[in-house]
């Protein structure tokens, strides 16, 4: 590998954590990185989605795909919050992640290989900002409120044999690491009606929403102990509204949750009795519950064959103690979704203090997050390169969990 351009990366990353955007929204972001690759000598190619984008050097197969997420996440009292854009933060990272692989690509189009590399710059990881996204699509801008289940659907993807994918971590004792499967999820805003009345004088006639909500949380908490452990399921929410006024009877609460498995049966599966919890609780107080269920990202499985020439990479900068390897997270992200149809790897990297989504996200050491990391994947992406033959027999070993169009019938009917 030539010698990186390590200012210019490290540069490239402090500016990109000062400048958080929610997802699709990132059009400073965007810039800033095209300026970047426009000086590096590298063209743009599909851009969609508002603000999604892509560009790739070489040609044919094998076809590797890079990812990179552009977006920030609300974190109220973060210094580097943008508090135009309901304090979008980089306390996910995922800035880094941009910078990292603005410097692979950048790397990689001084070496001479045979195949095609891809970097796509996807927007809109973070599952949040929703009433937004909701009106992008209601005006024909997007279809999915997550950012990578767009380009899967137009098909930009299709070409790709194999993806490499990377994530911050928290602050822990690791540097890197690998085989982190990933959870899913399925986001609900249930809406429980009832009838208001005064809450002093006439309370008899009215319906309760809270206490339809409370009764369906008791249901929630008794249905714990039907969940099997290895399905790692988790149901966790907040109530986005819970009342009118102190003085009437609550006509209307909102509460908004995800259902998480790492089981992709055990998700749908737990989702539907959560659902039939909302409704015949609320049915026994004579209220309402209206749901409505938005598909939000399945599990992500990572391909070992491919994690063990990443491995090989990694123990050139670090040992092997420092490599946290085959932890599984419940945590989810849109990168599940390709891994459905094709072999993916997603890498943890530290050099962060503090909480990942806190305020005290912050980035530590420059050196290992926007240098040790890119040199290991040049150099994993070369070596990939190098054994076409492996990469095939990766391909064609694979098994997809869904077909395209058992896939798209699920996320645009799951409501």
């Amino acid at each position: 590998m030539k010698k990186l351009d390590e200012e210019k990366i490290i540069a490239l990353g402090q500016n990109l954590f000062k400048h958080p955007e929610l997802g699709y929204k990132e059009f400073e972001t965007k810039k800033i990185i095209t300026d970047y690759l426009k000086s590096e000598g590298l063209s743009i190619g599909d851009e969609c989605f508002e603000t999604a984008f892509s560009v790739s050097i070489g040609s044919g197969h094998p076809h590797i795909g890079l990812i990179a997420e552009l977006d920030a996440i609300p974190t109220l009292g973060h210094k580097c919050a943008n508090k135009k854009d309901n304090n979008a933060a980089h306390a996910c990272g995922h800035s880094t992640q941009c910078a990292i692989m603005c410097g692979v690509i950048s790397a990689l189009n001084k070496e001479k290989f045979k195949g095609k590399v891809t970097l796509f710059f996807t927007p809109a990881e973070e599952y949040t900002d929703i009433k937004y996204r909701e009106q992008l699509i209601k005006e024909k801008k997007i279809k999915y409120i997550g950012g990578k289940l767009n380009l899967l659907e137009k098909g930009l993807f299709d070409d790709v044999d194999i993806f490499i994918h990377l994530h911050a971590m928290g602050e822990n004792q690791y540097r890197f690491s690998l085989n982190t499967d990933l959870g899913g999820f399925i986001y609900k805003r249930i809406t429980f009606k009832g009838r208001a009345a005064h809450a002093a004088v006439t309370p008899d006639k009215g319906i309760n929403a809270l206490n339809a909500y409370a009764l369906f949380n008791s249901a929630l908490n008794m249905l714990r102990e039907t969940f099997k452990e290895k399905d790692t399921i988790r149901i966790h929410g907040f109530i986005s509204e819970g009342g009118q006024t102190v003085n009437s009877i609550p006509e209307r609460v909102v509460y908004e949750c995800y259902v998480r498995s790492m089981n992709a049966e055990a998700l749908i599966e737990t989702a539907k009795k959560v659902d039939n919890a909302a409704v015949y609780c609320a049915k026994a107080l004579g209220a309402k519950a209206e749901i409505k269920n938005k598909p939000g990202y399945l599990p992500l499985i990572q391909n070992r064959e491919i994690s063990k020439f990443i491995e090989k990479e990694m123990l050139k900068v670090t040992g092997k103690e420092e490599i946290e390897n085959e932890v599984p997270s419940m945590a989810a992200g849109d990168v599940g979704d390709i891994s459905i149809f094709k072999p993916v790897v997603q890498i943890g990297y530290g050099g962060f203090s503090g909480i990942p989504h806190g305020k005290n996200f912050m980035i530590k050491d420059e050196n290992l997050i926007y240098i040790d990391t890119t040199k290991v994947l040049v150099n994993s992406v070369v070596s990939l390169l190098k054994k076409p033959e492996t990469i095939e027999k990766i391909v064609k070993e694979y098994k997809p969990r869904m077909t395209k169009e058992d896939y798209l019938a699920y996320i645009n009917n799951y409501e």
